[in-house]
């Protein structure tokens, strides 16, 4: 067993874990605008749950490729409101996709337990902010801004890179007085990265989990599955769960998705098989 704790509830890291999304965006690039009402969000939040969602992950700010950004007190009116009901109507871990400060220590404190950055905590006073809340933070990789990460990104050698970017976020988040038992790793598919390095890069998904951190794999419906398969973002499940398969045969525990009950049995059934004996 390898437990982690999430603020007031642990999960056995050992074992695969669904976290669903519920982005509250009016331009998410697959359902912006579908759960922007606090009833419509607890909805959504209660199906994913019922359908074996550990974790609910909250995202007040596209991270889309040309998203803009939004100010704090935008992503605080949205974000905080969402994160305190589900906390009060549910027993469930609630993830907050923010880089913002102010965002992680209001957010910490109506109830979240999982920091989860595109940025890596690299927006000034995210490390400190993090560092207050005791909490554990997923670092990810991402090449750039949303605006232009695109336009002809470029590596030296793609995995390479990106071990070598985070651990260099690791080192600062230890500099800053953060365990790094409490973080968790995500090379960022989608992310500033062609089709080749997204594919090289979940292929190489073992290269993340070897330096001793849990991995968290977030590319559901991803151009990249429309790029391989030819598939429309509303036609992308069946290739979603074929790449979440690979990565959680390479050591990925923590698969973020809008399809929560597919990958749910789709992961119980392959943690079983590789526990039989």
């Amino acid at each position: 067993m390898s437990l982690m704790s999430f603020g007031d509830k642990s999960l056995d890291l050992s074992l695969p874990h669904v976290m669903g999304i519920l982005n509250i965006t009016p331009d998410s690039f697959s359902d912006g605008g579908a759960f922007n009402s606090l009833e419509a969000a607890l909805r959504q939040s209660e199906l994913m749950i019922q359908e074996g969602a550990s974790i609910i992950d909250v995202g007040g700010e596209s991270t889309r490729p040309g998203a803009k950004a939004v100010s704090t007190q935008q992503e605080m009116d949205r974000v905080l409101p969402i994160v305190e009901a589900i906390k009060k109507r549910f027993d469930i871990i609630v993830s907050v996709d923010t880089s913002t400060p102010d965002v992680i220590r209001s957010a910490s404190a109506v109830g979240m337990g999982l920091i989860n950055d595109v940025r890596a905590l690299e927006r000034e006073g995210a490390l400190q902010a993090s560092a207050e809340t005791d909490l554990p933070i997923c670092l990810m990789h991402m090449k750039g801004v949303p605006e232009t990460m695109q336009e002809q990104p470029d590596y030296a050698s793609v995995v390479d890179d990106v071990v070598g970017y985070l651990m260099s976020r690791v080192a600062a988040c230890e500099l800053a007085g953060i365990d790094r038992s409490r973080l968790i790793l995500d090379p960022g598919i989608g992310f500033g990265k062609t089709l080749s390095h997204n594919l090289s890069l979940l292929n190489h998904t073992d290269a993340f989990r070897s330096l001793g951190f849990e991995v968290l794999m977030g590319l559901s419906r991803k151009t990249m599955i429309g790029d391989v398969l030819g598939n429309p973002v509303e036609e992308r499940l069946f290739g979603t769960m074929g790449a979440n398969a690979s990565a959680y045969l390479k050591g990925a525990r923590i698969f973020r998705v809008h399809d929560v009950r597919p990958h749910v049995e789709m992961l119980a059934l392959m943690s079983r098989i590789e526990g039989a004996v």
